[in-house]
């Protein structure tokens, strides 16, 4: 097994996240906590609640998303921008921008925290979905063409983001990890966007 940036972050983010399972203070420490933002300028929040879970299966689902589509990404970047420092540039950036819609709702709730890589996955799959719309993604199983995955993905989370409520799941991180996973490489290589408009019209089989 190569050690690339995403196993490397994979195995980081899994013994830091093990590691606090049962450490109440450390998740504490490190959540994402908007208020001790706001209140302390303890912005190491955006990037250290990436790396703590809530239990196995959290952890689990995040990480297993990341190794199937974290090393094409990386991959692709590598061929496109001749580096792999775009990739972890990108995954930290993820990290953070996906939570700044969390901390400008919730920075004066002080009961407020949230954790997991949840934003950042949800970039990295978004990404993967620009490069080949086509490819089959599976949904509990069942085979889904990715740029379809991406509109029911990008559906449900709209909406619940906007319906708010307790539900333990930080809709507002995923949707604009996903948001930015579409535009870091557009920005970058505007050429990728006509490339997926082709793919999107000619390239299904």
């Amino acid at each position: 097994m190569d050690m690339t940036i995403s196993i490397a972050i994979i195995i980081i983010t899994c013994i830091i996240s093990i590691t606090s399972f049962n450490n109440e203070k450390r998740i504490d420490d490190l959540s994402m906590w908007p208020s001790m933002v706001k209140e302390k300028n303890q912005y190491y929040r955006f990037i250290t609640s990436g790396f703590v879970h809530a239990d196995f299966m959290h952890l689990a689902f995040n990480m297993f998303t990341l190794y199937f589509f974290g090393s094409f990404i990386e991959n692709m970047f590598f061929l496109i921008f001749k580096g792999k420092g775009y990739y972890l540039l990108f995954y930290a950036l993820a990290l953070v921008l996906s939570d700044i819609p969390t901390y400008i709702k919730h920075k004066n709730n002080y009961g407020y925290r949230t954790i997991g890589a949840s934003g950042a996955v949800s970039a990295v799959v978004f990404a993967a979905i620009l490069f080949q719309p086509w490819a089959k993604i599976l949904v509990f199983f069942i085979p889904m063409p990715a740029i379809l995955y991406g509109i029911v993905y990008l559906g449900y989370t709209i909406y619940m983001s906007r319906r708010g409520g307790p539900t333990g799941i930080n809709h507002d991180a995923h949707l604009w990890g996903a948001v930015f996973g579409i535009l870091f490489p557009l920005i970058f290589e505007p050429r990728i966007g006509l490339l997926f408009l082709d793919q999107l019209m000619h390239g299904y089989r």
